[in-house]
């Protein structure tokens, strides 16, 4: 069932669920991220291709009760894993390819950081195997919403995520987190999981980066809704790791040696202007010491020449009061 909408405030965000197993690595999307690819999804986990089954009374009985795929069937699954596994290589080529390192690690003093990113896991403890992140019946209360960060630190992860919902729609979004940049995975939108489950696939080309997975009921003022979700994140073959880090170590090369030249055509002209700069402080530096000697001499002369006005007005005084008064010693 679809509820109306109604405006009104937001409520605060519910706790994240812990997923069945932590994964090894976190992720974020850059700013001019192509990183989360959608993939064509592969068929539900839930649901796996018939497989010959077999009963004790067939057993006892010698005779074997069976559904065989056909070839047609088989052909058609090969063609369509052949297909997602060739888009997961494609996209994550041109993720690797179009790798630019962030700011932060170009402007960072200490080289670590971006070899860090470029190198991806250590290969050498490196575990391939996917993680699962689930909950069940998960209360979203009115008005409220839940975020489920997802933490991806391998270039190349496949995510397959499946939601549904109990009697009710829900707002259901993703969005792609990486130094303070966002990416929009799936647009926020209300959707009808309480009729059929919603599934997706998608790349994770750049990393580190959070997906965060939110579950919106704001715009509920009568009903809290309840959600299921399955959230699988599989890291690359150790071979794709290998060959993107390779990708990236080329791009993040191109970068480095573009931004070495244009520092050191900056650091040439801040050397000459420098040069420039001290030849003029030092000659200013002369001219001011001779126009400190200037500066004495002219105090000297200045304090001089006061006392002398000073003697010749006490002079002329005196010698106004005897032509006018007379002197003592005459009657």
């Amino acid at each position: 069932m679809t509820e109306k909408m109604t405006n009104g405030t937001k409520a605060p965000a519910q706790a994240a669920i812990p997923p069945e197993s932590k994964p090894d690595t976190e992720i974020s999307p850059d700013e001019k991220d192509t990183a989360n690819h959608p993939i064509t999804p592969s068929p539900p986990q839930d649901e796996p291709p018939s497989t010959p089954t077999t009963t004790d009374d067939d057993e006892n009985s010698n005779s074997t009760s069976t559904t065989t795929p056909t070839s047609a069937d088989d052909e058609r699954l090969a063609r369509k894993a052949a297909q997602e596994a060739k888009a997961v290589a494609e996209a994550t080529a041109t993720a690797d390819a179009a790798y630019v390192p962030s700011p932060a690690l170009l402007s960072a003093s200490s080289p670590l950081p971006l070899l860090r990113q470029v190198d991806g896991p250590d290969l050498r403890s490196y575990n391939g195997s996917p993680s699962v992140y689930t909950a069940k019946s998960i209360p979203i209360a009115v008005r409220g919403r839940l975020d489920v960060p997802i933490y991806v630190t391998s270039g190349g992860s496949v995510v397959e995520y499946s939601v549904s919902a109990e009697w009710y729609d829900i707002a259901f979004g993703i969005t792609a987190e990486r130094d303070d940049k966002e990416t929009i995975v799936k647009e926020m939108e209300r959707v009808d999981a309480h009729l059929a489950a919603i599934t997706g696939k998608f790349l994770v080309g750049s990393v580190p980066c959070v997906l965060i997975f939110s579950f919106d009921n704001e715009y509920s003022w009568l009903r809290e809704k309840l959600i299921t979700y399955k959230i699988v994140v599989t890291p690359p073959s150790k071979e794709n790791v290998s060959a993107g880090r390779r990708r990236r170590a080329n791009s993040a090369l191109k970068i480095v040696s573009e931004d070495k030249a244009s520092a050191v055509t900056r650091l040439d002209k801040a050397t000459k202007q420098k040069t420039d700069l001290r030849e003029e402080v030092d000659k200013l530096e002369k001219e001011l010491i001779e126009r400190k000697k200037s500066l004495e001499v002219a105090e000297k002369e200045e304090e001089w020449l006061r006392l002398r006005v000073e003697l010749r007005q006490e002079q002329t005084d005196m010698l106004k009061k005897r032509l006018e008064q007379g002197w003592e010693d005459e009657d």
